[in-house]
């Protein structure tokens, strides 16, 4: 089921009926925003018009750059928000002092009046910089304020970390988010594994997450299944229970065990092994009788190279025989560099033993609770691992617990605001701004600048002067090679402008890997990155400070 976008601007596109997560409703919200909804309403100022801006102070990880995430889900939300009658009486239970009124200003309240401007999802963001536009009725726009926040956090938190995952990793590297056992609870798990599918990982091995949002799924077994079996006899003997009979499974036994004779005693891996543990053999056979098309077999259970491997290859190759292709192995303890390396040679010491053609380049993929600095460190130490499973360190982002967005009143009535603090990185920039970033003569961004509203905007080879908001001696001009506008039209509200389609997850996962490559490497590497610069026009300069004088309050020394 779908529903159309509220408003006169309803058939300029349809969203899809409800958030993903249904607990994602008006109620998802602290309570103080409808206890200012209530004074607003009170006050007789719900109905005035007032722009916020979501936006985060610091990128995370110790970076310098962050990837922005979420803003389906918001959009999902302001398309579906309408209070239900059982959620209006829980708010008159919770504040039984507002006046029915209020409660009948609730039952018609929806975001056709809100204005949503945002940046594309996946887009590459930085500091201060708006990533949420939203105009409106102060009181319903103050009611979004937690939940866009809950949407966006997280997200953007989870997308970023991942994409600081592939960019260690490479390209060429295949990354498997393995993390919903450990991730915080059921939301956080779908959430997790929707955003590392956009900030550049392949596949999930959630399933629920798989059929959601059509990410790859990708598993194979776990220690449990190699250590349930006891011998190579419990196999036969329980094929032959079945309606299949045993033929087959004795059949494939026998082949196995002449292909293992032949590992173990071939010129250039005689001596490698002794006799490998059969138990573990015994579940290799049985998931690769299950599933012969894609056979991934976790080989540490009990001694990688004395028994895994060549249990594994004994397998493989008996696969091969019947017209099969094993896809690898999977490490999940000890050190994987040296591990894969050997494994490797193993690998391609039977391709030319026996002239597998191919089997030297059989996958060897790694888990046990990799990391960022993990994966720097094999890279450093020289591996031979095609794909990592990651799960614990990127979906609880444990490295960093929050990425702080906020969400700051900039213009009441068409009169711009402003919140001063001490803190200087706390000062928000106001008014009702567009936002541009500029790119140079290689065509990598070069900064992204702030301009008031009504102000003209940058044009390609025209000086313009940039400023950082708040420190007078930084200042710059720059003659952009290429202006890009930022803020896009998510939700017209009342206006007459054209609303941006919600592109897939897909889409936006291309998205996030072509603005990352677009950036400068500088910015975007691991250990000292350049800061990346965000300014503000020369007139807006001139109005912030302007502001900030006016509202300071003047001390007074005795």
């Amino acid at each position: 089921m779908e529903v159309k976008a509220n408003g006169p601007n309803s058939d300029l596109g349809r969203i899809p009926d409800g958030p993903t997560n249904p607990m994602v409703t008006p109620l998802l919200t602290d309570l103080y925003q409808f206890t200012m909804a209530y004074a607003y309403w009170k006050a007789g100022k719900h109905q005035e018009r007032a722009v916020f801006d979501l936006y985060f102070r610091k990128n995370p990880f110790g970076g310098e750059y962050t990837i922005f995430a979420g803003l389906d889900e918001c959009i999902r939300l302001i398309a579906n928000f309408k209070f239900t009658e059982e959620e209006i009486t829980f708010i008159q239970q919770t504040l039984p002092s507002c006046e029915d009124g209020f409660c009948e200003y609730l039952r018609r309240l929806d975001c056709s009046e809100v204005e949503v401007y945002a940046i594309p999802e996946g887009s590459v963001v930085f500091p201060k910089v708006p990533l949420l536009r939203i105009g409106g009725p102060v009181a319903v726009v103050q009611l979004l304020e937690t939940p866009l926040l809950n949407l966006v956090n997280y997200a953007s938190l989870v997308a970023t970390n991942a994409a600081r995952h592939r960019f260690v990793a490479g390209k060429s590297k295949i990354l498997l988010e393995f993390g919903l056992r450990r991730a915080q609870g059921p939301d956080g798990g779908i959430g997790a594994s929707k955003y590392s599918y956009l900030g550049g990982f392949d596949a999930t091995s959630n399933v629920a997450a798989g059929r959601l949002f059509g990410i790859p799924l990708r598993g194979t077994h776990s220690h449990a299944f190699v250590s349930s079996y006891m011998s190579l006899d419990e196999i036969v003997e329980k094929s032959l229970q079945s309606s299949d009979g045993s033929s087959n499974c004795e059949d494939f036994v026998s082949l196995v065990q002449t292909w293992l004779n032949k590992i173990k005693w071939s010129n250039s891996l005689q001596g490698t092994f002794g006799e490998t543990n059969q138990s573990e053999l015994a579940a290799f056979i049985s998931y690769a009788l299950a599933f012969p098309n894609n056979f991934l077999a976790l080989v540490d259970t009990y001694d990688v190279m004395r028994s895994g491997i060549p249990n594994f290859c004994a397998v493989a190759l008996a696969l091969d025989d019947l017209g099969y292709r094993a896809v690898g192995i999977r490490l999940d303890s000890g050190d994987l560099a040296y591990l894969s390396s050997e494994t490797r040679k193993f690998f391609c010491s039977i391709e030319r033993e026996f002239g597998l053609s191919g089997f030297g380049k059989t996958s060897i993929t790694a888990s046990n609770d990799l990391n960022e600095e993990t994966l720097d460190a094999l890279n450093k130490q020289g591996h031979e691992v095609d794909a990592f499973g990651i799960g614990t360190y990127l979906v609880t982002c444990y490295a960093q617990a929050a990425l702080g967005c906020v969400f700051k009143l900039v213009e009441i009535n068409s009169q711009p605001r402003i919140k001063l603090s001490e803190d200087v990185s706390k000062v928000s920039i106001p008014c009702k701004k567009r936002c541009y970033r500029l790119y140079g003569k290689e065509g990598y961004p070069l900064l992204d600048i702030m301009t008031g509203e009504n102000e003209p905007p940058p044009k390609m080879g025209e000086r313009i002067l940039c400023r950082h908001p708040f420190n007078e001696s930084k200042r710059a001009y720059v003659v952009p090679q290429k202006v890009e506008e930022l803020l896009k039209c998510y939700w017209p509200g009342t206006s007459d402008k054209v609303r941006e389609d919600l592109p897939s997850l897909k889409e936006i996962r291309e998205r996030c890997m072509k603005q990352i490559e677009h950036m400068r490497p500088d910015h975007m590497r691991r250990l000292n990155p350049t800061p990346y610069k965000v300014s503000v026009s020369a007139k807006l300069y001139d109005f912030i400070h302007f502001l900030w004088l006016n509202e300071a309050p003047v001390g007074e020394l005795q």
